[in-house]
């Protein structure tokens, strides 16, 4: 009977034993707490540790052209082999993977993303491990990071940026731990388009895969870089800045058909006024520093013709006023408005007031003059008492034509400083409409390559 019990309490017992599968009796057999934490897990120090990495890129949170940073968040794998940590899943009901948490005592490499400024205090954190039976540790978690990228704004608001994050470990040159990409850049960049979730200011392009090596104090280093090409979308740039510079140049242009000058001036003004403040919300977009983007030329070449179409206008202004005096214009400026510019211009001179005006007054004179000779006979052959009327009314047909004369002579004047003033505008337009219209031709060649 004795013999019995004891046989079937050895029975029973190794049935509990067989059947206990549980989590914890795994890990307690494990014995992780008496492992190195801060040593390599390998059975020999020759040993490589090879880490897998495996990146997705789920969203462009922000990038900063100011400050030429860009924020991503990434959901990010790394597995890596633990020598000293196996077992064998039939001696635990099968049990392949447990997921232990992260203060668990157990080497972890030191991951280190060169590009990276600072540390992001908004990346959630998973605590917890994926241990297989064969020692192989993977950590899932999503990434948050904060690094620099070198923009090239030239094409901006249709500009492609390339932005790289380079994994590396910071302490352990290539003969101790090798960092290698788990996928290659097809899989990655199909995986990272499937998940993307833009926010509508960027569109994921491409994603390459490259695996490297570089030198810093005598030691070598393997990294993983994953260089991420995006592209912008332009509507709200096109809408906030473009249309309204465009409109704000047309209505410039159209404003030198205004006559009187005063009003031309006050006009240009309300107009520069606001293209300066499309120049200031484009100035706090850009860098301070680094290569120009082609708009931002635009808007500063508009600007300076705007502000030379101005002083055209108080050029013109100021000739206008010039016809005021009876004066004519100076043979210089004559020759070189009425003649050369004039010419160049195919401007067509109005016909001269001097030429009609001398006209009509030889045409009058003779007959004038006749009807003075004949009435002074009358007078003469009929009353004395008469000559004083004569002489007065001959008087006042001298001081008529001497009027008409003047008269003719400072239309004349006037009529030059008027064509000069009209001369000086068309010239302005003609500059403003050629180098506005050379600008944006460049710059449309450089947005569609």
């Amino acid at each position: 009977m004795s013999l019995y019990i004891l046989f079937a309490v050895i029975l029973f017992g190794n049935i509990n034993c067989d059947t206990d599968c549980s989590f914890y009796n795994l890990e307690r057999s494990l014995n992780l707490s008496s492992l190195p934490s801060d040593e390599r897990p390998v059975s020999n120090w020759k040993n490589v540790c090879t880490v897998q990495l495996d990146f997705l890129l789920y969203t462009v949170v922000e990038l900063n052209m100011n400050e030429q940073t860009i924020i991503t968040y990434i959901w990010f794998t790394m597995s890596w082999r633990n020598e000293l940590i196996s077992w064998d899943p039939d001696d635990f009901c099968g049990i392949t993977n447990i997921f232990l948490p992260s203060s668990t005592f157990f080497w972890k490499p030191d991951l280190y993303v060169y590009e990276m400024t600072e540390n992001d205090k908004n990346t959630p954190v998973i605590s917890y491990f994926n241990l297989d039976s064969n020692g192989t540790i993977s950590r899932f978690f999503p990434l948050r990071v904060i690094s620099t990228c070198n923009m090239d704004l030239y094409k901006f608001p249709f500009d492609i940026q390339t932005c790289t994050l380079t994994f590396r470990s910071y302490l352990y040159s290539g003969n101790e731990l090798v960092m290698l990409a788990l996928s290659d850049s097809y899989n990655v960049l199909r995986n990272s388009q499937e998940v993307f979730a833009s926010k509508g200011d960027w569109n994921l392009l491409n994603i390459t895969v490259q695996n490297d090596t570089y030198g810093f104090l005598s030691n070598k280093y393997t990294v993983v870089i994953y260089k991420v090409t995006i592209k912008r979308t332009p509507v709200i740039y096109i809408i906030n800045l473009i249309i309204p510079a465009c409109f704000l140049v047309i209505l410039d242009i159209c404003s030198m058909f205004i006559q009187r000058y005063e009003e031309r001036l006050v006009f240009k003004i309300n107009v520069i006024l606001g293209f300066s403040v499309l120049l200031l919300i484009l100035n706090n977009m850009l860098p301070a520093s680094g290569s120009q983007p082609m708009l931002g030329i635009f808007c500063c070449v508009c600007m300076a013709m705007m502000v030379l179409s101005i002083i055209g206008t108080i050029f013109s202004s100021y000739v206008m006023d010039h016809s005021v005096n009876p004066k004519h214009v100076p043979p210089w400026l004559k020759t070189l408005a009425l003649n050369y510019m004039a010419r160049a211009l195919c401007f067509r001179k109005a016909p001269s007031q001097k030429t009609m005006t001398r006209n009509g007054t030889l045409t009058k004179e003779p007959k004038t003059k006749a009807t003075g000779d004949v009435q002074m006979m009358k007078d003469l052959q009929e009353k004395d008492n008469l000559e004083v009327k004569l002489l007065k009314k001959l008087l006042l047909e001298i001081l008529k034509i001497h009027k008409r004369l003047n008269l003719s002579k400072t239309e004349d004047a006037k009529l030059e400083w008027f064509q000069v003033a009209q001369v000086i505008d068309r010239l302005v337009v003609i500059l403003y409409l050629l180098t506005v219209t050379a600008v944006f031709i460049v710059l449309i060649y450089a947005w569609s390559q």
